[in-house]
């Protein structure tokens, strides 16, 4: 995306309180079409207009670490992980980088244990246990919350993908649910956390213990809030305060000591506001 150091990240907290202090309000990112959801508003928040982001110059001297992986300029404490392979930790999957192959799926998938699931769904075995630290962290500082979605396989998704195009149309539904072979879920490092209360899927999500909980704490146990507040140009989905990623703690911290808001700015890749085709 140009160099991503060029672009200021506002700080998660400012901008989760501007959000839900216009009004704004998230749409549901895949849950059931079975389950009862709140009635869409009728207005929503406007974005603020995005920067002006520069391509990436072609002639830039390649990353000395290869293709797909993280540069050793970022930081030389952390590991490198390849950002295209689906197994990796660091893999990015947005509206233009699909997983591949587009029906993956992991072979390390276990229940969480410790944490209530409300959907029975699993995720990847360091994801699992980094869940479950997570939630008794939480739960010592007086804060619950449970798992209210996380590993899809390409079949699912491409039933709630279908189901969500025929309720809202299909440039709705991109807004907000991934396209099968698209979605973070499907890498089994996703998981969407609810606390009960009748924010879950909604941007007052941000304003509850649990939501504030996880923006403050995620980091230290390898989260990263994955669709934050005024990146919706860069990630192309709607502000989601429920919706974290696991990308282990070296850089999960290291993104937010730096303020870099998305995988996508962190590692430079180009926005992806939209699908290519």
């Amino acid at each position: 995306m140009r160099p991503a150091r060029a672009i200021t990240t506002t700080a998660s907290a400012l901008a989760v309180a501007i959000s839900v202090a216009v009004g704004a309000v998230a749409c549901a990112p895949e849950p059931s079409p079975a389950a009862e959801e709140p009635s869409t508003p009728s207005t929503k928040a406007e974005t603020p207009a995005p920067p002006v982001l520069e391509a990436a110059d072609p002639t830039a001297a390649a990353d000395p670490a290869g293709p797909g992986f993280a540069s050793d300029a970022r930081s030389d404490a952390l590991p490198q992980h390849s950002i295209d392979d689906p197994s990796s930790l660091w893999v990015v999957t947005n509206k233009h980088r699909p997983l591949d192959p587009l029906d993956y799926e992991p072979s390390d998938l276990v229940m969480p244990e410790g944490i209530d699931n409300v959907n029975g769904q699993p995720l990847r075995a360091e994801a699992a246990a980094a869940a479950t630290r997570m939630a008794q962290a939480a739960s010592a500082d007086g804060v619950w919350f449970r798992i209210g979605s996380a590993y899809r396989d390409y079949a699912k998704q491409e039933y709630l993908y279908t189901s969500y195009i025929a309720r809202d149309g299909q440039a709705e539904a991109d807004t907000y649910s991934a396209r099968p072979g698209f979605s973070e879920h499907q890498t089994g490092l996703t998981a969407d956390f609810d606390d009960a209360s009748s924010c879950y899927l909604w941007a007052c999500f941000a304003d509850t213990a649990a939501g504030a909980w996880l923006a403050e704490h995620a980091a230290e146990h390898g989260w990263i809030l994955r669709y934050p507040a005024g990146s919706e140009h860069v990630t192309g989905y709607t502000f989601e305060p429920w919706h974290f990623r696991y990308v282990g703690e070296p850089l999960a911290l290291e993104m937010r000591e730096r303020g870099v808001a998305t995988l996508e700015e962190y590692f430079e890749l180009a926005a992806a506001p939209t699908y290519l085709e």
